[in-house]
């Protein structure tokens, strides 16, 4: 039987009603809730990704803009306009979208975000928080990922066998901390791990995050497996994730699309987390 397949669509459409109704509670009491986006120059896609999160944020009540930085300025610049949107009270959460021109230091830029409007989990505070398993904000596609899993019939995450391939800040060791937080046994591989095919082969639970268009294939897969798919590759003029759908949906019990899976949850988790700095704001 082909695997279940786990459209974000729906979960992101449950999680944006949520955040309207708090936003125009806000709003009935004279708090607007706000988000600030720095991009850097020449980033077209962190400019594309800006203003889907603009519109679709304008329509859950978000005000959000989006400042471009431009590469001249370097590092300095960045930080400057960073601390301005953080000394501003009415904006609530601040994400710097990466990767970055190699003009600007992202970690150094990150400094500049105070942890409380840190929507998005970049700073080291945060990750901190996140390892020792009291996240404040964690990063969105992390939680998207766990929000997905989370869907009503599949495995308990609880007791499970998860691995999870790709080690990177954003999502692969997030997703790991959160899932340990979880009580799953987690492997943590990347592209340097040894029998990797047989250690994922032993997962009920498999996040492929690694950057590889394709590179999970059904030979990598337990019959009944749950294969969550966070990759997003351009080839060819189609965007495909780093599973092999084709093959691995006949093998999985479900299987995250690309595009149309986690991408479209992320979003919506980083609008609930603009909502949540705000509320914590008027307390």
């Amino acid at each position: 039987m082909p695997a279940r397949i786990l459209e974000g669509k729906p979960i992101a459409q449950r999680i944006r009603a949520d955040v309207a109704n708090r936003a125009y509670e806000l709003r009935d009491n004279a708090i607007v809730p706000q988000l600030s986006i720095f991009v850097g120059e020449g980033d077209e896609e962190g400019t594309y990704y800006a203003n889907s999160l603009n519109k679709i944020g304008s329509r859950c009540g978000i005000d959000v803009s989006i400042d471009t930085i431009a590469r001249g300025g370097g590092t300095k610049a960045f930080c400057a306009a960073v601390a301005r949107a953080a000394a501003n009270h009415k904006v609530h959460g601040i994400i710097i979208q990466r990767p970055l021109p190699t003009e600007f230091e992202h970690i150094e830029i990150t400094r500049a975000i105070p942890v409380e409007k840190d929507v998005d989990g970049e700073t080291a505070l945060s990750i901190g928080w996140l390892a020792q398993g009291v996240p404040h904000f964690v990063p969105a596609t992390a939680a998207a990922v766990i929000e997905v899993l989370r869907e009503p019939g599949l495995p308990q995450i609880a007791g499970a066998r998860t691995v999870v391939i790709g080690r990177s800040a954003v999502v692969g060791r997030p997703v790991a901390y959160m899932l340990t937080a979880a009580d799953a046994t987690v492997t943590l591989c990347h592209s340097r791990t040894r029998d990797l095919e047989m250690i994922c082969r032993s997962a009920d639970i498999v996040v492929a995050a690694i950057g590889k268009p394709r590179f999970v294939g059904a030979g990598m897969i337990k019959r009944g497996s749950v294969v969550v798919d966070v990759g997003t590759n351009l080839i060819d003029g189609q965007v495909v994730g780093d599973v092999d759908a084709e093959s691995v949906s006949q093998i999985a019990g479900a299987l995250t699309p690309v595009p149309g899976g986690v991408g479209v949850v992320t979003t919506s988790i980083l609008l609930r987390n603009v909502i949540a700095a705000a509320e914590h704001g008027t307390i």
